[in-house]
C-alpha cells in the first residue's frame, strides 16, 4: 500500500505529513451516510487546516457549521470568510470575545458555549457594554455515573435537571445573552473504543455503552425539553461525536452531529468495532540508523496525542504487521527505534505512521502533503504554517 505513497512523495523532504485524498473522500462517504438527514457540524480542532476545512465543507452535504475550539482560532476563521461558528468550550478571553462581538455586530453567526453563571454573566457583561445581544449554547453533561465508575468527560457542571433549573432561571435575567442552542455530547459513546487490545475489557466497555445509550436517550430528551420550556425558540440541539454517528442520527431530539475524527481516522479509532473508516492522514520519516540486526532507528517521531498517558497515546505504524516499538524507548523526540519483523528496512527508507488523535498531527507540520492514487496533488497548508497555534 504504501508503494502507491513512495512514487508520490519520492522527492519530498522527511520527516513530513501526509493527507490521502482517496482515503479521505472514502471517510467522508461513511460519514454522510452515518449521519443521515441530521446536519453536520465539523469539529475544527480535529482537522486544523483551513484548506481541507474548505474541502470538507466541498464535498460534504448537509453541513451546519463549524465546531471551534478557542476564541482566538473562531477570530482567525471568521476572518477567512468562515461563518457560523459553535465555540465547542467555555471562553474567557476578553480581548478575543470583545473582537468576535465586532464580527457579531456584522452579521456573522458566532454562539458561545456555557455551562455556569460565571460564563453567562461574563458575556453578558460585555455584550451590554458592546451593545450585542450575545448567541449562547448550553452545554448539558451527558456522562454517565456508575457509581463505581464515572463514565464521560469531566466537562459540564449541569448533570441534572435539579442543577438545570436555577441555571435557566438566572439566565432568564439576563437580557444580553441569547439561548439559541443546547448541546448534550455523549463521550462516553462517540469517544470511547470498544474494541482496545484487552478483549475483556471490550466487553466490559460494550456492557457500559449499552446501558449509557438508554440513560442518555432519556436524559438527554428529559433536559431539552425542559430548556425549551424556558426558551421555546431554541434554534439547535447538537450532539454525537465521530464514534457514535449512528447512534445519534437516531435522536430525535438531536438535530446537528459534530463531526471531525473520522475525517482522518486516526490510530484511537481503530478501537471502534462499528466503524469502518479509511486511513486518511499520518506521517512520514526517514530511516537514519541500523544499530543491529532487526532493529533500525527513524530520526524524529515523537509525536504522541493528548489525554491519560499510555501506548493509545503513541503513534502507530501504517502497516502494524511489520513494526513495533522498543517497550523502553517508544517515539522518540528526535530518533525512533523500530523492530523489524520479517520485513527488509535499509538505511534512507521511509517508514508510514498515523498519529493517535486526529488535528494534533497538524501541529507538528506546517503542510500536509496530499496524495490521490499514487499522484503528488500538493501541500495544503495546516494552522501551524498560516502562523498559528491555538491551544
Amino acid at each position: 500500500m504504501t508503494k502507491r505513497f513512495e512514487r508520490a512523495f519520492a522527492t519530498l523532504e522527511r520527516p513530513f505529513a501526509w493527507l490521502d485524498l482517496d482515503a479521505l473522500d472514502k471517510n467522508i462517504a461513511t460519514v454522510q451516510q452515518a449521519c443521515e438527514q441530521k446536519k453536520i457540524r465539523i469539529a475544527t480542532k480535529s482537522v486544523r487546516s483551513v484548506e481541507v476545512l474548505r474541502y470538507l465543507q466541498q464535498h460534504l452535504e448537509n453541513t451546519q457549521g463549524w465546531m471551534t475550539y478557542t476564541a482566538a482560532e473562531t477570530v482567525f476563521l471568521l476572518e477567512q470568510h468562515f461563518d457560523d461558528v459553535l465555540i465547542g468550550y467555555p471562553v474567557m478571553e476578553e480581548a478575543a470575545v470583545r473582537h468576535l462581538f465586532k464580527f457579531i455586530k456584522e452579521g456573522k453567526i458566532v454562539t458561545f458555549m456555557v455551562d455556569k453563571l460565571e460564563h453567562v454573566a461574563f458575556l453578558a457583561k460585555l455584550g451590554a457594554e458592546m451593545n450585542v445581544k450575545v448567541p449562547i449554547c448550553i452545554d448539558v453533561n451527558m456522562s454517565t455515573d456508575f457509581k463505581v465508575l464515572y463514565f464521560g468527560t469531566k466537562r459540564s457542571s449541569l448533570h441534572s435537571l435539579e442543577q438545570l433549573t436555577p441555571f435557566l432561571e438566572y439566565v432568564k435575567t439576563e437580557l444580553f445573552v441569547e439561548v439559541v442552542g443546547a448541546m448534550g455530547y455523549e463521550a462516553q459513546i462517540a469517544g470511547v473504543g470498544n474494541k482496545p487490545v484487552n478483549a475483556v475489557k471490550g466487553k466490559i466497555i460494550e456492557a457500559m455503552q449499552t446501558q449509557a445509550k438508554k440513560q442518555v436517550t432519556q436524559f438527554r430528551r428529559l433536559a431539552i425539553a425542559h430548556i425549551k420550556a424556558y426558551f421555546p425558540q431554541l434554534g439547535f440541539v447538537n450532539g454525537g461525536g465521530s464514534g457514535s454517528m449512528t447512534y445519534t442520527a437516531q435522536q430525535k431530539e438531536v438535530t446537528e452531529i459534530t463531526v471531525g475524527s473520522a475525517f482522518y481516522a486516526p490510530a484511537l479509532f481503530d478501537q471502534f468495532n462499528h466503524l469502518q473508516l479509511a486511513k486518511a492522514a499520518g506521517f512520514a520519516l526517514r530511516v537514519t540508523r541500523n544499530p543491529e540486526e532487526n532493529v533500525v532507528v527513524c530520526h524524529g517521531g515523537g509525536y504522541t496525542a493528548s489525554g491519560a498517558i499510555g501506548v493509545d497515546r503513541l503513534p502507530v505504524f501504517y502497516d502494524p504487521s511489520h513494526f513495533s516499538f522498543l517497550g523502553l524507548e517508544g517515539a522518540g523526540e528526535v530518533q525512533t527505534p523500530v523492530l523489524l519483523k520479517g520485513k527488509a528496512v535499509g538505511i534512507g527508507d521511509t517508514l508510514y505512521f498515523r498519529h493517535a488523535k486526529a488535528g494534533e498531527l497538524c501541529e507538528r507540520f506546517q503542510v500536509l502533503h496530499a496524495v490521490r492514487g499514487d499522484k503528488y496533488v500538493g501541500p495544503y497548508t495546516t494552522y501551524r504554517g498560516n502562523g498559528q497555534c491555538f491551544l
